[in-house]
């Protein structure tokens, strides 16, 4: 028996006893690094820690506090909140209570956050500052169970006039509740610790829909556990000395399984979610790891491919061949690493790397923070050739799969990855697949099932266990998975060929330095067509270099220069395609896809049936007058 297995097999009840044992383990050790504004308004921020002694004690205080307001065993806590570390602290800190954690996303609005409340029938809710207060007090009549709203930003937990006594407190005034309460009751908290099952809710996550109301999503505490064990035993993954940089939005499950590892392994973790901040968090923070989604990944690569351009054609042209150099070392050294164990390469290769390093991935690395060991994909499917080419500069993209369903993870990329793969499954997750090539999956992460659906549950999770995935996929010999597509998502086009646009759309941001986003249009057509959003600073500096300067972003796209310049690109798409994946026509959108109007999801997912409803118009002008077979 592997050590591994071993630790699975007698894995504690919940992520709550993991942190209890790391405290235990390493109390003054760091474990979070957080941002403080200076008192002036201006300056750089002050980054602050805390320890894990500190952080039990925050963490003990509200689980306290919640005891106090009235909180009982797998009763709901909402937490809407950005990324801070207070989010994880309040999770913590329902966890030990016993209690159940409903996220809710910041960019929520008041409608769906009241559904998300009033479906998941939370009790209390944390939010970050008087804008979320604000969504719950209009609609607090159409929310008769939520019983307190806790504010994190102390300033801006002002009650109304008509709020009910004690309905609104700061966060500072719950944990003073909590402690307080644990003068009397030394024992509160530990005793609702030890009365933890493995099986007891404690997560409610809900998906962001594509149409309809969002579900939610039911994890229990032993897949937090499980999640913990398996990420923390990763080989070569995750180290003590380690510095994580975590900004994902901790409502989603990819942000969130992020501090599980982090309890298990006891290493620090800086938390920030202000995406603005990123560019200038990286050199300060000096992560050894960090998370993203492909997006991040690929305006990095676009953003690089633009300062190269306004340096002028020479230093365009080095930029271009030290991004074929790097993918074509990363191919290399992969491929001979799977053949022969050794990542060797051949001279001439080798000698172009190095020049290649000194003139352009040295200063990539260093935009990093110059220590960034490893960085992990999720979320999406990560461009191969965006994948190849961060891995020849120098900075090992280690993608991952897995769903909400799933507690987020369930293959990950070893040391040992393969770039155009997810990885590898997890110890304790069982894969089949079905003869559509769906992914199937059973084991500790998966969900109890839908909160409220039953009908919906059956859908997708068998009564042994097996959880539908909606992607299609094949596995090597030697167990790397590779995901093709969504089933849902793959086109038959009307001369019955089968399209993975997601392959396709992949691609074309590789060729692209100027796309954001891109959606394949084609099913029950006679080709595939394409909407495509440009990256409007990149294709702004391109306008202005080019006598467009002075033009809106919308009449940008809409001139004959830029549409004969993505058109350009188009066609180097369309020369490493097969004939039926070819795109035939494209149309540029008049504005960037987003979050705002519904067509992103929080984590920067195409939301397909949105934007094809949406550009509708312009999907039909693209087969005006084809004919159809």
């Amino acid at each position: 028996m592997t050590d591994t297995q071993n630790l699975l097999e007698n894995r504690p009840p919940s992520l709550a006893t993991h942190f209890l044992q790391r405290v235990e383990a390493t109390p003054d050790k760091e474990a979070y690094r957080y941002p403080v504004p200076p008192a002036s308004g201006t300056g750089p921020d002050e980054w602050r820690p805390l320890t894990w002694r500190e952080s039990a004690d925050r963490v003990f205080a509200i689980a306290a506090g919640l005891i106090d307001l009235g909180i009982r065993p797998e009763e709901r806590v909402a937490l809407a909140s950005s990324t801070r570390v207070e989010w994880i602290l309040a999770d913590l800190g329902v966890l030990c209570a016993g209690a159940a954690t409903t996220t809710v996303y910041p960019t929520t609005n008041a409608d769906e956050t009241s559904f998300i409340l009033s479906d998941s029938g939370s009790r209390v809710l944390i939010a970050e500052d008087a804008a979320q207060l604000a969504k719950v007090r209009a609609q607090r009549e159409e929310l008769p169970e939520l019983a307190h709203v806790v504010v994190i930003q102390a300033d801006d937990a002002v009650p109304a006039a008509d709020d009910p006594e004690g309905w609104v407190l700061s966060l500072t005034e719950l944990e003073k509740r909590g402690a307080a309460l644990l003068e009397r009751q030394p024992d509160a908290v530990r005793e609702r610790m030890d009365a933890l099952r493995s099986d007891q809710l404690a997560t409610l996550i809900y998906t962001s829909g594509t149409t309809g109301r969002p579900k939610g999503v039911r994890l229990a505490h032993d897949s937090w556990s499980y999640m913990a064990i398996v990420i923390g035993n990763q080989d070569g993954l995750l180290f003590p000395d380690d510095v994580q940089y975590l900004w994902l939005p901790l409502a989603h499950v990819f942000g969130k399984v992020l501090t599980a590892g982090q309890i298990y392994v006891g290493h620090t973790t800086a938390v920030d979610g202000r995406v603005d901040k990123i560019i200038d968090n990286l050199p300060v923070v000096r992560p050894t790891y960090m998370c993203a989604v492909p997006r991040i990944f690929e305006k990095v690569y676009n953003g690089v491919a633009q300062r190269a351009r306004e340096g002028g054609a020479a230093q365009y042209k080095i930029f271009q061949w030290a991004a074929e150099v790097a993918r074509d070392y990363a191919r290399v050294s992969q491929d001979n690493f799977r053949r022969t164990g050794t990542a060797s390469v051949p001279f001439g290769l080798r000698a172009q790397h190095a020049v290649a390093d000194k003139l352009v991935y040295g200063k990539l690395r260093e935009a990093f923070g110059g220590r960034l060991r490893a960085a992990v994909s999720g979320s999406a499917a990560l461009a191969p050739d965006i994948g190849y080419f961060f891995a020849g500069a120098g900075i090992n993209i280690l993608e991952g799969y897995g769903l909400t369903e799933s507690s987020a993870a369930s293959f990950l990329n070893p040391a040992d990855y393969r770039t155009g793969t997810v990885g590898k499954a997890f110890p304790g997750l069982e894969v089949r697949f079905a003869e559509d090539g769906e992914v199937l999956l059973r084991g500790p992460g998966i969900m109890q099932g839908y909160h409220g659906l039953p009908e919906l549950t059956s859908q997708v999770l068998e009564s042994d266990g097996w959880f539908h995935t909606g992607d299609i996929g094949e596995l090597s010999p030697d167990g790397y998975l590779r995901i093709t597509d969504r089933k849902k998502d793959l086109i038959k086009t009307s001369g019955g060929k089968y399209v993975a646009p997601a392959e396709v759309e992949g691609q074309f941001k590789a060729v692209c330095p100027f796309v954001s986003n891109i959606l394949v249009h084609g099913a029950d057509r006679n080709y595939c067509t394409a909407l495509i959003a440009l990256d409007e600073p990149t294709i702004m500096k391109w306008a202005g270099d080019h006598g467009l300067g002075g033009k809106t972003y919308a009449e940008v796209v809409d001139t004959d220069e830029v549409r004969e310049l993505i058109g350009g690109h188009v066609q180097r798409l369309n020369d490493g395609l097969q004939r039926w994946q070819t795109i035939k026509k494209f149309r540029l959108l008049p504005r960037d896809l987003d979050v705002e109007h519904g067509e992103l999801t929080p984590s920067l997912k195409l939301k397909r049936p949105v934007v094809e409803r949406e550009y509708k118009d312009l999907i039909e002008d693209m087969y005006a007058g084809a004919r159809e077979v």
